[in-house]
C-alpha cells in the first residue's frame, strides 16, 4: 500500500500520505490509520478546527514508544533472546491501557496497529483511559511454566520503569493470560517493593482481580451484537451462530450467545475448525483449552457422532445468520465475506481486534449486512479492565453479578453512542463511522483543551 485509498476524504489524504512516509512496511497500521481516516471526512468538515489545529496527525503519533531486549535462560540452560514492545499512544483521557500480546506475530507494527485502535475503543468505553498496548515475538506455546516465568521476569524488569497506575496499566491479551499476569505482576512487586495492585489488570481474583473479567470480551461481543440485533427489530434467540477462535474471546461468546438462546455451531483454531450441528458443547471445550491446552481437533475425536474437523479450511464456509470473528486480525476476507452474504448472513460483529479486512467490510455494507467493527464491539475487555482498577483504587470487590451488570451497561451505552453519532451524521446503520467518529470526537476535544500536546 504506497498511496492513500481512495475512500479518505481529499482533506485528509496528506495525512495518510504522511503515516505511510514515516511508518514504512507496517501495513497493519496502515490499515487501522487508513479505516479511521476514512470515516474522518464528515467530521473535519463539520469541525473544521481539529484539521487547523492538526489534531489528527498529532493523534497518528504514539506519544512514547519502546523496544527492549528481553533475554532468557530456557529449561535446557540456552540462553534465548526475543524483542519487547510497549507503545503508549494517547494519555489524553487517563492512563495509558492496553494489553500485552506474546506471539511470534508480534512487531512494532502489529503493536502500533492494536494502540492506536485502543485510542478510540477505550475513549468509546466512556471511562478515563488513555490507549496504549504492548508484547513480544516470545511465543509461550509449548514452554513450561518455569519458562514462561523466566521470560515474564526478565520482561518485567525493563518495562517496569515504564508503568504505573496513573501511567500505564497492562493487562492480557493473545498470549497473556492468567499465568503470564501472575509472573508480570510478581515481578513488578519484587522491583518496586510496593503492592500496586492497579498497575495490571486481569489478576487472580485472590489478588486483586476482578470477577467478570475473564469473561468480559466474550460477553461484552456478545452484549453488543445483542443490541445491534434489537436495534432492527431481532433477537439472538434461535440464530445460527458461528464464532471464530478458541481462546478466551471465542469462549466466553460462545457461552452468553447460548444463554441469548442462539447455537453457535463451529469454532476454531490455528490448526482447523470443528462443525457440530447440535451446538459447542462449551464444557469440552474448555476443558481442551484451558485445562489440556490441546487443539480443537481433539473436540472431534472425544465428540464423535456427526461432529467433524476441518484440517485448514476456512470457517467462513459454514453458513451462519450470526458471524462473531474472534481470533486474530485480517482472519475474514473478501472471499469469506462474500460466502457469508452468500449464506445469508446479517450479522457481523467483530470480537477479535480488526479481523475483517477492508475488502471484506465493503462486502458487508454494500450487502447491508449490519457490521459491527472491533473498537465498540471488543470493548468490554477494557471497559472492565477499568473496572477492576476503580476495585483496586477503592480496596473494594465487587460481586459477579455486579460487575456483569456494569459490563452490559457499559456495553448498551457504547452502542446507543455509535448509533446517535452516526445517524446525527446522516449515515444511520454504519457503525464503522459511527465507532470512528465518536471516539475521535472524545479524543480530540480533550487534546485541544490542554493544548499543544
Amino acid at each position: 500500500m504506497t498511496t492513500p485509498a481512495t475512500t479518505i476524504d481529499r482533506a485528509l489524504q496528506h495525512v495518510y500520505k504522511e503515516v505511510l512516509r514515516r511508518n514504512p512496511g507496517e501495513h497493519e497500521f496502515h490499515q487501522a490509520v487508513e479505516e479511521v481516516l476514512g470515516s474522518l471526512g464528515p467530521v473535519v468538515k463539520r469541525h473544521p478546527h481539529y484539521l487547523a489545529e492538526r489534531v489528527i496527525e498529532r493523534l497518528c503519533e504514539p506519544e512514547r514508544q519502546i523496544i527492549f531486549r528481553v533475554p532468557w535462560t530456557d529449561d535446557a540452560g540456552q540462553v534465548q533472546i526475543n524483542r519487547g514492545f510497549r507503545v503508549e499512544y494517547s494519555s489524553v483521557l487517563g492512563p495509558y491501557k492496553g494489553g500485552l500480546r506474546f506471539h511470534p506475530s508480534v512487531l512494532l507494527g502489529t503493536v502500533k496497529f492494536l494502540g492506536f485502535e485502543q485510542i478510540f475503543k477505550n475513549a468509546l468505553t466512556g471511562l478515563p483511559i488513555g490507549g496504549g498496548k504492548g508484547g513480544s515475538d516470545f511465543d509461550p506455546k509449548g514452554r513450561s511454566d518455569a519458562e514462561v516465568m523466566r521470560f515474564c521476569q526478565s520482561f518485567m524488569t525493563e518495562l517496569y520503569r515504564h508503568l504505573g497506575e496513573y501511567t500505564d496499566v497492562p493487562a492480557g491479551d493473545i498470549g497473556v493470560g492468567g499465568r503470564e499476569i501472575g509472573y508480570l505482576f510478581g515481578q513488578y512487586k519484587r522491583i518496586t517493593n510496593r503492592y500496586e495492585a492497579g498497575v495490571i489488570t486481569g489478576k487472580g481474583l485472590a489478588w486483586g482481580g476482578s470477577r467478570a473479567r475473564t469473561e468480559a470480551t466474550g460477553y461484552g461481543t456478545v452484549y453488543f451484537a445483542n443490541e445491534m440485533a434489537r436495534h432492527v427489530g431481532r433477537s439472538l434467540d434461535g440464530q445460527r451462530v458461528v464464532v471464530s477462535g478458541s481462546g478466551n474471546v471465542a469462549i466466553y461468546a460462545i457461552e452468553k450467545v447460548t444463554e441469548f438462546g442462539g447455537t453457535v455451531v463451529a469454532a476454531s483454531d490455528s490448526s482447523g475448525y470443528v462443525v457440530d450441528e447440535a451446538g459447542i458443547d462449551l464444557d469440552l471445550l474448555k476443558d481442551l483449552k484451558e485445562v489440556r491446552r490441546e487443539r480443537i481437533s481433539r473436540y472431534a475425536e472425544e465428540k464423535g457422532g456427526d461432529v467433524r474437523f476441518v484440517e485448514g479450511g476456512n470457517i467462513w464456509d459454514v453458513p451462519c445468520e450470526v458471524a462473531l470473528p474472534c481470533a486474530t486480525q485480517n482472519e475474514l476476507d473478501e472471499e469469506a465475506a462474500t460466502t457469508l452474504v452468500r449464506n445469508g448472513t446479517h450479522i457481523v460483529a467483530e470480537g477479535a481486534n480488526m479481523p475483517c479486512t477492508p475488502g471484506a467490510v465493503r462486502v458487508f455494507q454494500e450487502a447491508d449486512v449490519l457490521f459491527g467493527p472491533g473498537k465498540a464491539v471488543n470493548a468490554g475487555g477494557v471497559a472492565t479492565s477499568a473496572l477492576e482498577m476503580q476495585q483496586n483504587a477503592s480496596r473494594d470487590s465487587w460481586s459477579f453479578e455486579h460487575t456483569d451488570e456494569r459490563l452490559g451497561e457499559i456495553m448498551r451505552n457504547i452502542h446507543e453512542s455509535v448509533v446517535t453519532t452516526a445517524e446525527d451524521y446522516g449515515r444511520p446503520g454504519d457503525y464503522v463511522f459511527g465507532a470512528n467518529a465518536a471516539g475521535f470526537t472524545a479524543v480530540a476535544d480533550a487534546m485541544l483543551a490542554m493544548g499543544v500536546i
